[in-house]
């Protein structure tokens, strides 16, 4: 079984060591490679990889909407997400879905004892916060947006039928989303340490909220990512059986 993650950068990511840890508890024969692909260069990549029989491929920031334009085939999470993170090769067949949500939900599960009707805020709008959202929806959470460009966050809360962050609120759990150092407000910082769980969806030292907000029991992101790649390894497994069974006697 051949897999691998894409994106720039990609020498920090922990996913080879995690697949490869998911590959030997299955006790399945493969590899899991760390592959530097830049913007624009996400077909050509795929291209390459399906030449030498990859089954699948995560893919990482900023790859991942680039990734979705180049799918035939697409399901609801990816569609609702309008990105992927993982991608499946099956003959002809390229099938993208995303399991940033479920990773960042099943985390969130660890530190939440009731994860239906619990109030939730999203920080930014990118892939991994609309994935985030769209799966906090599916089970049963009340949904807040935040994101920097007021625009942006009112489509996004239009599409979803989520309500703007209330600075004034504390929430059972904010995630965000936003990138290492990224510049916060004193309302935000307000929010953020009055709220009961805060997850930062970076991880190592990548992980810099918990600095910026001075709060030190924030949650990085390496949960998320271990139950994300979990729920993507699954896919894969199903996928082997697949083509196995088309190229079998």
């Amino acid at each position: 079984m051949k897999l691998g993650v894409i994106g720039d950068p990609i020498a920090h990511s922990q996913s080879p060591a995690l697949h490869r840890e998911f590959l030997k508890q299955a006790g399945i024969e493969g590899s899991y490679d760390a592959i530097l692909v830049h913007a624009g260069n996400v077909p050509m990549a795929i291209r390459l990889v399906r030449r030498i029989a990859y089954l699948g491929l995560n893919v990482t920031t900023p790859l991942k909407e680039e990734a979705y334009a180049a799918c035939t085939e697409l399901d609801e999470r990816a569609r609702a997400a309008e990105a992927v993170n993982t991608l499946t090769f099956l003959g002809e067949r390229i099938i993208g879905t995303t399991t940033d949500g479920i990773g960042a939900c099943d985390a969130l599960a660890k530190v939440v004892a009731n994860l239906s009707d619990a109030s939730v805020a999203v920080l930014g709008a990118g892939p991994t916060a609309r994935a985030i959202i769209d799966e906090a929806k599916r089970r049963g959470m009340r949904v807040a947006l935040w994101n920097r460009t007021g625009t942006r966050a009112a489509a996004l809360r239009a599409k979803f039928s989520i309500d703007a962050v209330d600075f004034e609120q504390s929430y059972d759990a904010v995630f965000s989303t936003l990138p290492p150092d990224a510049e916060l407000s004193d309302e935000l910082i307000h929010m953020l340490t009055r709220s009961s769980v805060v997850i930062d969806a970076n991880y190592g030292s990548r992980a810099t909220l918990a600095n910026a907000i001075r709060r030190a029991d924030v949650v990085d992101g390496i949960d998320m990512l271990i139950a994300q790649a979990r729920a993507s390894f699954a896919i894969w497994q199903r996928a082997a059986k697949i083509a196995a069974t088309a190229t079998g006697p």
